[in-house]
């Protein structure tokens, strides 16, 4: 399985230079290319190879007066960008026939220095590497300080460095891990995402609503109101963009913090997990759409996915028309849709008092036991 490793980095200042000057070079690259392709596509012609527009955009245009400058970076970097945009066409064209899963990708567009998140990514062949005392040495920028938060599980054969939003800088390594299968557990555990709770568990487990985005509001109002008031492209503009995107940056870390505590613990205590599959996009179109949003729903179950394949435990998406709130858990009768209102409720056939959200849980756990093999039997 590859999983990606993120590290903060620091650079100095003259680093930092050296990396905005990377991210330029790269930038013009990929656009020199795009226009390229674009000209080509509209006066009938074949899109150009990958290998033609290296020599043409890179090795020739370092020749060049006004393209002399993408001498001053590694060459790697300039190269991968070219990788890139056949990545993007790649994906655009499959999104075209119906060959690519998910929502419809749209056509390669320009980047702009103004976006927000800047990338280079260096491979092998650039001979970047983390020297003995735990620095990320690149070509042409130096040594730039890491903070390990753990160790690499395997050597990795390429480094991503990203600028956030926020001025953040990170190295990004793909690596290759074996999976690592923990001891098998007895227990099985159904799940029902929320509002009121974000998850309940079958076994009557309550997970609280952090509510990151609401409990951030008062500040982000603030610097919001403040961004509004600075001039269109002056320097003091530019400072209040950038305190606003730290403050949503500082929301969304907390929010993946939580996800991948509450993921590891549910994964490392339970053979098999079961959750109900949601319609996020759909939710998101409702008054309780910001809700939705902050909870991260889709966010939390890729992490449960993810890491049950990893640590040999069973992972099932129960479908979403399952009628989990109508549904008792004892004698299994419908017993009809209900409002969200009503957080207890009897059930008709069997006179069960039920908790509205553990009830749809159980029901999700004996749902997700009959699509997993070898799970029945328990239920």
């Amino acid at each position: 399985m590859q999983l990606r490793y993120n590290f903060r980095v620091y650079p100095n200042a003259d680093q930092c230079t050296d990396l905005a000057r990377a991210f330029g070079c790269s930038r013009v690259v990929y656009n020199d290319a795009l226009r390229a392709r674009e000209t080509a596509r509209a006066q009938g012609e074949a899109f150009p190879k990958t290998g033609e527009l290296s020599t043409r955009l890179i090795t020739q245009a370092k020749g060049t007066e006004e393209r002399s400058w993408l001498g001053e970076v590694c060459s790697v970097i300039l190269q991968q960008s070219l990788r890139d945009l056949d990545t993007a066409y790649r994906n655009f064209f499959a999104s075209l026939k119906g060959k690519r899963k998910g929502p419809k990708v749209g056509r390669p567009r320009f980047k702009s220095r103004k976006d927000h998140r800047q990338s280079i990514r260096f491979t092998a062949n650039a001979r970047w590497k983390i020297t003995d005392q735990g620095k990320l040495w690149l070509p042409k920028v130096g040594e730039v300080k890491v903070k390990w938060s753990r160790a690499l599980p395997s050597a990795p054969s390429t480094v991503t460095v990203i600028k956030d939003a926020a001025g953040r800088y990170f190295a990004s390594f793909v690596v290759e891990t074996d999976d690592t299968p923990l001891r098998e557990s007895a227990d099985d555990v159904g799940i029902d995402l929320g509002l009121g709770h974000f998850a309940v568990l079958s076994d009557g487990t309550k997970v609280s609503n952090p509510r990151f985005l609401r409990r951030a509001e008062k500040k982000l109002r603030k610097a919001q109101k403040d961004l509004s008031r600075k001039r269109e492209g002056s320097n003091n503009r530019a400072r209040a963009r950038v305190k606003v995107a730290r403050a949503r940056a500082g929301v969304a870390d907390a929010r993946r913090e939580f996800h991948h505590q509450l993921s590891t613990r549910i994964v490392r205590e339970n053979q098999a997990v079961f959750v109900e599959e949601l319609c996020v996009k759909g939710l998101g179109r409702t008054r309780l759409a910001k809700s939705v949003h902050d909870a991260g729903w889709s966010a939390f179950v890729g992490m449960l996915e993810y890491k049950a394949q990893r640590y040999g435990r069973t992972f099932v998406k129960v479908g979403r028309f399952l009628p989990s709130s109508q549904t008792c858990s004892v004698c299994w009768v419908v017993d009809g849709p209900k409002p969200l209102h009503v957080r207890t409720w009897t059930c008709s056939g069997c006179a069960t008092v039920h908790d509205r959200d553990v009830n749809a849980s159980r029901v999700v756990l004996a749902a997700g036991r009959k699509l997993a093999p070898g799970r029945e039997a328990e239920s």
